[in-house]
């Protein structure tokens, strides 16, 4: 359970890999994807109305696994749901928590095993953490070690061919086909469309870049509450036509618009172990981002909200000359192989392992 695509986030890419690894592996699965976006019921993947309707699709499908997904914060709505999963008798419960600013949050920072969340989160048969910090959070709230484990959300899909991704960027679909043939260098971000993701701090150093490469772009790939301020943003601003909002696309669609990219921007006020990141470097694509002290090796770091430094790490990178080294590496799949040991780790040895 959890947010499934559409939009596509790093939430949603681990949900739909997990499922499509089970699968494969020959395990019944189903999805119910918890957010406010609704399509049609269909292929085991379920968009219920209300919290109601969502409770009666917990009894009527009797899984033996829930794994509940959240990003974010511990909010009420689903420490309350939480529970209600917790109570079911003939399910085990299992909890990945990919929030990459809540354990240094005023309320992360209160964490204490006598709390709510503390008596919630100690209900579930596992709790997977995306970083250690998560994990660390979840010792304070008073969970035991061994019901813990760091398991990384990351996943790149297999079947996309190289001539996909790296090909001419004129078979990219429109608007991103002729941004790519027109800019050179392109600057592009992957980021939900949200305060802490500081995409005005890209606006500002797009002129500065500009000086030096007279025929740079920026994109930024995305939805979320910010988008209509930051569309008024780039109208006003004197490089409006060099600056691509395109909203939320196809994953294959964005990970070839990485592919095709000469820098990564991750500029952020707090962030997790970013899906994206990991993605654009193994993809090859040099990334610069902020500095959360979890950033994987490669990746050029800044200071926060520092478009000085930000301005001097493109500089930089772009005078960088050599072909792309893509860093394809096998951590995906044993990413998605921990997550089903601990499903077996869980369940009956007699049990047929249906998963929700």
């Amino acid at each position: 359970m959890g947010p499934y695509p559409p939009p596509n986030g790093g939430v949603q890419t681990n949900v739909v890999a997990i499922r499509n690894f089970l699968l494969q592996e020959g395990i019944p699965t189903a999805v119910i994807n918890l957010t406010r976006f609704k399509q049609p019921d269909a292929d085991e993947v379920y968009y219920p109305r209300d919290a109601f309707e969502l409770v009666k699709l917990l009894f009527r499908l009797r899984y033996d696994v829930i794994h509940l997904h959240v990003g974010g914060n511990l909010a009420t709505r689903l420490l309350a749901l939480s529970l209600v999963c917790s109570l079911l008798p003939w399910a085990r419960v299992v909890l990945t928590f990919h929030s990459g600013g809540y354990p240094s949050s005023k309320e992360g920072r209160a964490a204490r095993p006598f709390s709510l969340r503390g008596f919630v989160l100690r209900r579930f048969d596992r709790l997977i953490g995306v970083n250690p910090e998560v994990v660390d959070l979840f010792h304070r709230f008073g969970c035991a070690p061994q019901r813990t484990r760091l398991i990384s959300p990351h996943v790149f899909p297999s079947d996309l061919r190289e001539s996909e991704l790296f090909g001419d960027g004129q078979s990219l679909p429109e608007p991103l086909g002729p941004f790519f043939a027109s800019h050179d260098p392109v600057l592009v971000a992957v980021a939900g469309l949200e305060p802490e993701y500081d995409l005005p701090q890209q606006l500002d150093v797009l002129p500065r870049v500009r000086a030096l490469h007279p025929r740079a772009g920026l994109l930024i790939i995305g939805g979320g509450s910010l988008e209509d301020e930051l569309r008024q943003l780039i109208a006003a601003d004197a490089h409006a036509e060099h600056i691509l909002l395109c909203g939320d696309l196809p994953r294959p669609v964005t990970l070839a618009a990485v592919a095709r990219s000469d820098v990564f921007l991750r500029t952020t006020w707090y962030d997790g172990d970013a899906i994206s990141v990991r993605e654009a470097l193994h993809l090859g694509t040099p990334v610069i981002a902020t500095d959360n002290g979890m950033r994987p090796t490669g990746v050029r770091l800044i200071p926060m909200r520092d478009v000085d430094a930000l301005e001097n790490a493109i500089t930089e990178q772009l005078a960088i000359p050599g072909i792309r080294t893509p860093r394809g590496d096998q951590a995906s799949e044993q990413n998605l192989r921990a997550v089903l040991d601990l499903y077996r780790e869980i369940t009956p040895a007699d049990s047929s392992l249906r998963l929700e």
